[in-house]
């Protein structure tokens, strides 16, 4: 007894209902924030400091060491408004810096 392909339903009605409703933890959109990063943060930084996830506004970034999270606190508000910008919209509502090792891309 098989299924009829008929009774199966398409992959991209499936994606397409779970992009629509609401069903992701994410907004698709925000995966656009690692592509811009580099550009955002500039080379220097974006080899010392990378974003980890995005949830609910907070976009959490893993930075190399001390001293580079002490110097990007300050950069704090400047980088979330150009990374905003840069999006189109109000992706970013508070970045969080947390020391961590840095995965290599």
């Amino acid at each position: 007894m098989g299924l009829s392909r008929g009774s199966l339903t398409p992959l991209k009605d499936i994606v397409g209902n779970l992009l629509g409703n609401g069903g992701l933890p994410i907004n698709p959109d925000d995966i656009k924030i690692w592509d811009v990063w580099p550009d955002v943060v500039g080379h220097d930084i974006s080899l010392r400091a990378k974003p980890l996830w995005i949830r609910k506004g907070t976009l959490r970034v893993a930075v190399s060491d001390p001293i580079w999270l002490q110097e990007l606190k300050f950069s704090e508000i400047s980088i979330r408004d150009e990374l905003n910008r840069t999006l189109g919209r109000k992706a970013v509502k508070k970045i969080d810096l947390r020391v961590e090792p840095l995965r290599k891309d």
